[in-house]
């Protein structure tokens, strides 16, 4: 047998670097995470970072028809969040015949739940008032060509 063949030597717990002289380990690693204190203020309301948040989400949502996000083409009616936490979005469609008409509802029920801090999310489909292109904004009137 060839002596260049040999295997290296095994690693052994004595050749191991002494940890007591490395960096101290903290055994609560969650010592700091539990002491923190949520923030202070309303939880849900007019105005609230968590409304603002779900508004952000509404904006990421778009009309597969028209390239603008369903909030700034007018279609949120209302957008409420109690203090459970819990989200309304009232909302209605270009018209009851749009192809979306089954999906988008569950699209935005879907993308509410999932903004952090959100408990439920309901969505109310309205027609009255039905909606128009004077409740688009002006930015998306701007993208469409209209103003």
């Amino acid at each position: 047998m060839d002596s260049s063949a040999e295997k290296p030597p095994r690693a052994r717990v004595s050749d191991a670097v002494d940890t007591e002289e490395a960096a101290p380990r903290t055994r609560d690693y969650l010592d700091g995470f539990l002491a923190a204190k949520p923030p202070e203020g309303p939880v849900g309301g007019e105005g609230s970072d968590l409304q603002a948040d779900v508004i952000e989400a509404l904006r990421e949502i778009f009309d597969p028809e028209i390239p603008v996000n369903i909030y700034d083409l007018g279609l949120i009616y209302g957008v409420e969040v109690d203090e459970n936490r819990d989200a309304t979005v009232t909302m209605t469609l270009t018209t009851p015949h749009c192809p979306v008409a089954e999906s988008m509802p569950g699209e935005v029920e879907l993308r509410v739940s999932s903004v952090p801090g959100i408990r439920d999310a309901e969505v109310n489909l309205v027609w009255d008032p039905p909606w128009g292109p004077h409740k688009m904004s002006d930015e998306a009137r701007l993208e469409l060509g209209m103003l």
